[in-house]
């Protein structure tokens, strides 16, 4: 699993997948459909050493390339790149608004008892310890996630997720709420839940939108856990 570990003044470590270097789904005049493997930034961030993401290496080849929107580093699964400028406004003002429809599967700890439900807590950034977030009554913004049970393995619980909002570590703050923290969460699980997987097991997996040309579309990434 690839690493970003930022102790006090030291160097980060980050190894990001290097095969398959850049998956692409779907690529059209105006838009390029990806599949972002788990450890691997969406884009730069400012250190040097985190130079290396998505969007710089699909700018290699597609210098015109903007990032749409973004999933953690951890997270696996469906991103979307625009190649003109009219396509990103298109399709960027669509997450803006909510229309756009997302899907992610986990797998999480414990055996969830209910079929499906809906978790409707305020997210903040939690103060003392960056970059987590909390449940925050008093601060936080609001933040829904409905969930549906798929299916059951030992001590574990798959899960559809259908996030209504787009906070950062939305789902995985909720699913710690719900008191089932996804396995190989380093930033919420710890114990034999953290041990359970060598990397987060959430994947982006399905994404429906109006395309820039008018028609509605849908596009999947294969779960590849």
């Amino acid at each position: 699993m690839a690493a970003m570990n930022s102790l006090s003044g030291a160097f980060p470590v980050y190894n990001p997948p290097l095969e398959p270097y850049v998956s692409i789904l779907h690529r059209d005049a105006d838009l390029l459909v990806l599949d972002k493997p788990s450890g691997l930034l969406s884009v730069p961030a400012r250190h040097p050493a985190l130079a290396d993401s998505l969007a710089t290496r699909v700018q290699e080849k597609f210098p015109q390339a903007l990032i749409i929107h973004r999933l953690d580093k951890d997270t696996s699964g469906l991103v979307l790149m625009s190649l003109n400028r009219k396509a990103h406004a298109a399709v960027a003002a669509q997450f803006e608004a909510r229309t756009t429809k997302k899907s992610y599967v986990a797998v999480v700890w414990g055996r969830v008892e209910d079929e499906e439900g809906l978790i409707d807590l305020p997210l903040a950034i939690d103060p003392d310890n960056k970059p987590r977030h909390r449940v925050d009554h008093d601060n936080g913004r609001p933040a829904q996630t409905r969930w549906r049970v798929l299916g059951y393995g030992e001590n574990t619980t798959r899960l559809r997720l259908f996030p209504l909002t787009g906070r950062t570590h939305q789902l995985r703050v909720h699913m710690k709420a719900l008191g089932h923290v996804i396995l190989g969460d380093e930033f919420y699980a710890d114990g034999a839940a953290l041990a359970a997987a060598d990397r987060l097991l959430l994947h982006a997996e399905e994404l429906s939108f109006r395309h820039p040309r008018g028609e509605d579309v849908t596009f999947n990434a294969p779960v590849p856990f």
